[in-house]
């Protein structure tokens, strides 16, 4: 008497690689909804501050294309009971959305390295060609992909027509790589002006944030053009697309939030907003007590003088140990003039003091 074999339904009868696709498709959405949550009361202080720069734009958009696209597509994957009619209307939506979503990342690239080389022309042809570069070969490249054929309740996924597809991910990594390299080049040269250790080096300029864009995008390439599917339903080649453009956009939008001082027209080059003097003003209360000529300082009063109010007004008086009111003490010596003014509460002078404060010896004055 012969056993009867089971048959699995289709939603659970999946090749392994079709089953690797899955189970990386929720480490993909597990890492974008964590992005998400650390992100978020960052996200609302970026949000409160005032205007509306480019990369400020960019940002809060990234925020919510991303999780939104991938929303979408993981139910599409995952969801048993979608059509196989409705995958040949849906199939184009992800590699049209993460197009989007790659220009997007670009973008923040292109203007960051501009800022950062003091807006210098010829660095931003080459980002913007690239950039360009970039749009055309990903819009041309989502007219040949197509649904990959899998079972009824299977899942929808978007695959390649053929293997020169992949070009759609040649173009943002090639974008990246320079950006790499120039991001890279502008700190080693910073290091004639303020030598720093590598380590220090690479978190103030965001190399590891680059570096990491970088490295998931070129494996993305080097996966999508060496690895061969077994057959026209094994979606191999996007196994890794998904991870790569969460993953880009997780370290751009930390680009944006490791931007020193304004976001305007790109921000500034971390060096460049620690090397300037600024101008710190101190006020100080000297007064003198009847008695014991004891002299007090303190930094909270609420009448304060510049020198020149100073200059312009008539010497004061000052209350002498006996009591005496009439004595006066004239501020005036080596070509500065100055004024003690003292009533009869609160007896003594205040002075307010601008000093120029440079903060290249110390890390902790950046902004």
């Amino acid at each position: 008497m012969s056993t009867p074999t089971l048959q699995l339904p289709n939603e659970l009868n999946l090749s392994p690689h079709l089953s690797a696709h899955k189970y990386f498709l929720v480490c993909t959405l597990t890492v974008a909804a964590w992005d998400s949550l650390v992100l978020s009361p960052r996200t609302w202080r970026l949000w409160k501050t005032q205007g509306w720069p480019a990369l400020k734009i960019l940002f809060h958009f990234l925020r919510v294309w991303m999780p939104v696209e991938f929303i979408i597509v993981s139910v599409a994957f995952f969801d048993t009971k979608w059509p196989i009619s409705s995958c040949e209307k849906f199939y184009l939506f992800e590699p049209i959305a993460t197009a989007v979503l790659l220009a997007a990342n670009s973008a923040v690239h292109v203007i960051r390295i501009h800022a950062i080389y003091d807006k210098n022309r010829t660095v931003l042809y080459l980002m913007g060609a690239l950039f360009a570069l970039q749009i055309v070969v990903t819009a041309i490249a989502c007219g040949f992909y197509r649904s990959v054929p899998l079972l009824q309740g299977q899942g929808c996924i978007a695959g390649p027509r053929h293997n020169w597809v992949g070009i759609y991910w040649v173009a943002p990594t090639l974008l990246y790589t320079v950006s790499l390299g120039l991001a890279l080049m502008r700190s080693i040269s910073s290091l004639q002006q303020r030598p720093l250790g590598a380590w220090k080096l690479m978190l103030r300029d965001g190399l590891n944030l680059y570096g990491a864009i970088w490295i998931v995008n070129m494996a993305n390439v080097l996966f999508w053009f060496i690895i061969t599917p077994d057959d026209k339903a094994d979606p191999i080649k996007t196994i890794v697309t998904s991870m790569a453009a969460v993953l880009t956009t997780s370290m751009t939008l930390r680009i944006i939030l490791s931007v020193r001082g304004t976001l305007d027209h790109g921000g500034s080059f971390a060096l460049s907003a620690s090397t300037g003097g600024t101008s710190s003003r101190t006020t100080h209360v000297i007064s003198g007590r009847s008695g014991n000529h004891a002299t007090n300082i303190s930094t909270h009063t609420p009448h304060t003088y510049t020198l020149d109010d100073l200059r312009s007004k008539p010497e004061g008086e000052w209350p002498s140990a006996d009591g005496d009111t009439k004595s006066s003490v004239h501020l005036a010596e080596d070509g500065i003039k100055g004024l003690a003014r003292a009533d009869s509460h609160n007896a003594g002078v205040k002075i307010t003091i601008d000093r120029e404060i440079g903060y290249d010896d110390t890390e902790r004055y950046r902004k």
